[in-house]
């Protein structure tokens, strides 16, 4: 558990560098490490400094305030960083830095040869990647014949709602790894990840055209965001019972 952040009501218009040494937030992490810090020490820390006569602490709070989670606060575009008070191009960047490179270190940390036969699986595989995607973005996970990942494939783009997938390039990549299987995935920017009518009949699209190629689909995985309502962020098509 965090210890109890040490910034009161006294100090928070004060600058990071007019706190007394055991309330600065470097000062701490050096003496205590940097699980003890709140998030927005962590962040006022990327800031390194706030505006006059406010400190990066306050503005890493506003940050946290505007965007609610940290979940959200990642996937901000620039421009909606940068519309908040302190934060400027610089700061922006940073912070957008640092947030791809947790992303990055998630995916490395992974285990290698993990067996990918089920939803969960194949959603905790892809889904600090798609956390950060503002639009659809379709993916193909390959498989070889023990369900193990061979790679994961971005097929196309989209807007906010719309995917333009043609079977060739689905199942061109397949074909070059030799992949026995395959399994689609795309996100639901929206964060509800139940499937649409045009969904579903891609999906049963692909099936077909990977009956006549050989190359079996095992799922169809949409990424979303989970809520108090929707404990689970994904769905499966198969798990609904779309494939047959």
């Amino acid at each position: 558990m965090n210890e109890p952040s040490r910034i009161n009501e006294q100090n928070v218009g004060l600058r990071i560098k007019d706190l007394p040494d055991a309330e600065r937030p470097r000062e701490r992490l050096v003496q205590h490490g940097a699980d003890v810090l709140k998030n927005s020490e962590l962040i006022a820390i990327l800031l390194r400094t706030g505006l006059k006569g406010v400190s990066a602490i306050t503005v890493a709070e506003q940050l946290l305030h505007r965007f609610g989670t940290l979940d959200t606060l990642s996937r901000a575009t620039l421009a909606d960083l940068c519309k908040v008070k302190g934060i400027g191009r610089d700061k922006a960047i940073a912070l957008k830095s640092a947030f791809t490179l947790a992303r990055r270190m998630a995916a490395e940390l992974k285990p290698e040869g993990t067996v990918l036969d089920n939803p969960e699986a194949i959603a905790d595989l892809l889904r600090e990647e798609n956390r950060s995607y503002e639009v659809e973005n379709f993916q193909v996970v390959l498989l070889n014949t023990r369900r193990k990942l061979i790679r994961v494939e971005n097929i196309t783009q989209g807007t906010l709602d719309t995917l333009l997938i043609h079977p060739r390039e689905v199942f061109k990549s397949a074909i070059s790894a030799n992949a026995s299987a395959i399994v689609l995935a795309h996100n639901h920017p929206s964060g509800d990840p139940t499937p649409s009518e045009a969904d579903i009949k891609v999906t049963r699209d692909l099936i077909r055209a990977g009956q006549l190629l050989k190359i079996e689909i095992l799922d169809h995985i949409i990424l979303g965001r989970r809520t108090n309502e929707r404990p689970k962020d994904y769905a499966s098509l198969r798990e609904l019972g779309y494939f047959y």
